[in-house]
């Protein structure tokens, strides 16, 4: 055999490694090809019920509050709403519901979702909204997306692991549904439940889930949702070092917010131990604090007070009656999130310091909000994902900073009691602590 000979036997040979090689790749892509069909089918048809349901409760909020806002009248059906909110609860058999931490639950197969807990928290969610409750709206988003996943997970006979899987997907597409930030939605679903691990597994079907329900809801008319930052300076040394210290106040202010709300609520159980009684004396001190101050501005989402704030208009004080009304009303066991009433916290909170500091009230507004939404859910990718769609690219080399500094610093408080920390924020080591009250 001459030298001829024996490259072009070398060369055959290579070729048919390359070759194996190529047919081994594309023999493990379409083993996954399978699963990854599997998952758009469901996904779609998951994002496109909850994009529908996702609008129609966002619709119903609005006209509700459309309404309340006009007829004065409403804000006295307080305590009514709320006896009709526990009433609700207790004919359905649901008088223990535990909202979100119980969909939190779920995902790691410590607890079953009601069947009826997604109209319940649908209608409950809409006159706690109409009569003027001070609560948001992700609580009903991740109720009811969790809810339908695990049922229709169920409807097409899915094993535990795949059924969890779509519990996490559901909540995705509600979120995005309702919230209109769907590259948010698809991470926090996978970010809120364990802080440190990602549930990477879900990827794939938050995204497609998440995408289609927005698209749903653009299709009927409800659009992406965005602030506008009036104006963004360089980022430079000094203005680094006010973001900073923005950022330490949201940290601290995020683990108030957290503990008011637990203690206001764990007060009120033991203090009026019957349902009844405490929604109704809830909405009671809510109405009289409505007179007191001569405002409505603490009642609802307060979606116009976020607005103003980001247009670097805010009173100094205006945080702290949020929280107060937003304890009271969930407290007292009227329906709703925490994640809107953060929002306003934080948009209020950084407006006024950005006019303390000297710099930009507007951009402040927003690095407020992702600062304060970071601490109380600890969830700094989806908090970044948040930012750039409701602010733009511009704005997020300052909110991460302050998303960075507020993770840091907001230990181991939140909003939801079944939280998890699998991964410790302060040292290069895993825990499995919960979420402190």
């Amino acid at each position: 055999m001459n030298i001829f000979e024996k490259l072009r036997h070398k060369q055959a040979g290579h070729f048919y490694w390359l070759r194996g090689l190529v047919m081994h790749g594309m023999i493990h892509a379409l083993l996954h090809l399978r699963l990854l069909l599997r998952w758009i089918f469901l996904s779609v048809i998951l994002g496109g019920i909850l994009g529908l349901v996702g609008a129609a409760f966002v619709e119903c909020i609005h006209m509700g509050t459309e309404y309340r806002r006009s007829h004065w009248w409403c804000y006295a059906l307080l305590p009514i709403g709320g006896l009709l909110i526990v009433w609700l609860y207790r004919v359905t058999h649901d008088k223990h519901d535990k909202g979100t931490n119980m969909v939190l639950a779920s995902i790691r197969s410590e607890a079953n979702l009601p069947v009826q807990m997604a109209p319940l928290i649908f209608l409950t969610t809409i006159i706690t909204h109409f009569v003027g409750g001070s609560a948001g709206r992700e609580g009903a988003a991740l109720q009811l997306g969790g809810s339908l996943g695990d049922l229709f997970g169920k409807a097409v006979k899915l094993r535990e692991k795949d059924r969890r899987t779509l519990i996490i997907t559901g909540m995705s597409a509600a979120f995005s549904a309702i919230f209109r930030t769907p590259a948010a939605a698809a991470v926090f679903a996978m970010e809120v439940g364990c802080v440190g691990t990602m549930q990477y597994a879900a990827l794939v079907p938050c995204v497609i889930a998440s995408l289609t329900a927005s698209y749903i809801a653009d299709l009927l008319g409800f659009p992406l949702a965005h602030y506008e930052i009036k104006a963004i300076p360089p980022l430079n040394p000094i203005n680094a070092v006010k973001t900073i210290i923005l950022g330490i106040f949201c940290a601290g202010l995020s683990i108030i917010f957290c503990i008011i709300l637990h203690k206001t609520e764990h007060w009120m159980k033991q203090r009026f131990q019957n349902s009844y009684l405490r929604i109704a004396l809830s909405g009671i001190v809510l109405i009289l604090l409505g007179l007191i101050l001569r405002t409505q501005d603490y009642y609802g989402t307060g979606g116009d007070i976020i607005v103003k704030a980001v247009n670097g208009q805010a009173v100094w004080y205006a945080f702290i009656f949020k929280i107060l009304f937003t304890a009271i009303t969930l407290g007292g066991g009227f329906k709703g999130g925490e994640i809107v009433p953060s929002f306003f916290v934080g948009a209020t909170f950084g407006c006024v310091y950005g006019q303390i500091a000297g710099l930009e009230p507007s951009l402040c507004a927003g690095i407020g909000m992702a600062s304060l939404f970071c601490g109380v859910t600890n969830c700094p990718l989806a908090t970044l994902f948040i930012s750039a769609e409701l602010f733009g690219m511009e704005c997020v080399p300052y909110c991460l900073l302050g998303i960075a500094v507020s993770y840091l610093l907001s230990g181991y408080y939140g909003l939801y009691r079944e939280q998890r920390f699998y991964y410790s924020k302060f040292a290069d080591e895993h825990i499995h602590h919960k979420t402190r009250k």
